[in-house]
């Protein structure tokens, strides 16, 4: 298995803060990271330091072998990694489809178009002309989720999937990941919810404090372990 992407001991800061201290991540291809953690552990922070929306050194971040970190957010989706935001971030003043196609502006070749995407999510077809926040709350995680495949990413970092959905949604979200995996790309899942993260993931990280507390295989990991890890008992 080929290395995709790796953090190297990554740090962030907001101001005097500091956010994470030394992280050390690994996504295979073909793989599917979970990142757990509570509140402020330091989740949606990787993913920003990851997707050049918070600037880190350069070398903290290798993607595919190259160092870019602090990489502008646009250059870094034309190399293949696209992020679906926490809270879904739908523009309001566009229709279904509209906010669909800006995925697509970076013109990366692939599978993922608008009928790949409404094959995925045949919900969005139907609704196709209507306004993004016209929608139900899975609905719009749904177009948040096909805007990042547009852009056809070899990574997909997916940040908090099922933040204030219903469970019955977020089994239908979660039911797309192996259809997405199956086009060749790699996954990180940001989750709060742990039963959820350790049922997809192939491995686990677990973050408390900016800083990795626990990482391996949910099968080696025991209920005590994870627990102890995440809330720094």
């Amino acid at each position: 298995m080929s290395m995709l992407l790796q953090t190297r001991g990554l740090e962030a800061r907001y101001g005097d803060f500091q956010a994470l201290s030394g992280v050390d991540l690994e996504v295979g291809s073909g793989e599917t990271i979970a990142i757990i953690g509570a509140n402020g552990a330091g989740k949606t922070t990787a993913m920003r330091s990851i997707t050049g929306m918070l600037s880190v050194a350069s070398d903290q971040v290798m993607h595919e072998g190259d160092a870019i970190g602090g990489m502008e957010p646009f250059d870094i989706v034309r190399r293949g990694i696209a992020m679906v935001p926490e809270g879904r971030q739908i523009f309001p003043s566009l229709s279904v489809e509209e906010n669909l196609l800006i995925g697509a502006e970076v013109g990366r070749k692939g599978r993922w178009k608008l009928d790949t995407v409404y094959g995925l999510f045949p919900a969005l077809a139907e609704r196709r002309r209507h306004g993004g926040t016209d929608l139900s709350g899975g609905q719009q995680q749904m177009v948040a989720i096909g805007r990042a495949l547009m852009a056809n990413p070899s990574l997909l970092l997916c940040d908090e999937l099922s933040l204030g959905l219903a469970p019955i949604v977020i089994r239908d979200i979660y039911e797309a990941l192996p259809a997405i995996k199956a086009e060749g790309a790699s996954v990180i899942v940001v989750e709060q919810d742990i039963r959820q993260a350790l049922a997809v993931a192939d491995r686990v990280y677990c973050l408390q404090e900016g800083r990795v507390s626990l990482s391996g295989r949910p099968a080696d990991l025991t209920q005590d372990q994870i627990t102890a890890a995440y809330f720094g008992m």
